[in-house]
């Protein structure tokens, strides 16, 4: 079998993206546990925060699971799954900045990069955009 250079530093790219994505998302979730710990103890915050808990620790967790998919329909969902807890997380995260003086601002963009590192993913997976 020949690899041509395109198709090394492609196969090279998408396995940096891949890697990229789960350190990301990993790093991401820390992000939000340390950030959810400062919240102050009211019980607006115990409701976002327990929600926006659930959707940024999900993100990760649906790109790992998808790793250990049997085939590329599941593999394709679980990256779905990952894309909508990362734009609700987006919603949680927008929502606890406007009621709150917790700077968010570095999160909510991370999470949208995250966004669309799943959404090209998905695309390319789908067949609907090609390197």
């Amino acid at each position: 079998m020949i690899i041509n250079n395109e198709e090394l530093i492609s196969n090279s790219h998408n396995l940096n993206l891949k890697t990229d994505l789960r350190t990301r998302s990993y790093k991401f979730s820390l992000s939000v546990i340390a950030l959810i710990d400062k919240l102050p103890n009211k019980r607006v915050y115990w409701i976002i925060s327990d929600q926006l808990l659930r959707s940024a620790t999900s993100i990760g967790a649906n790109i790992v699971e998808a790793k250990a998919s049997s085939s590329k329909k599941d593999f394709i969902r679980f990256y779905q799954i990952a894309l909508k807890s990362a734009n609700e997380t987006d919603y949680w995260l927008s929502l606890l900045g406007d009621i709150s003086r917790v700077e968010i601002n570095k999160l909510v963009s991370e999470v949208r990069e995250i966004c669309k590192m799943l959404a090209s993913s998905l695309l390319t997976m789908k067949g609907k955009r090609k390197f």
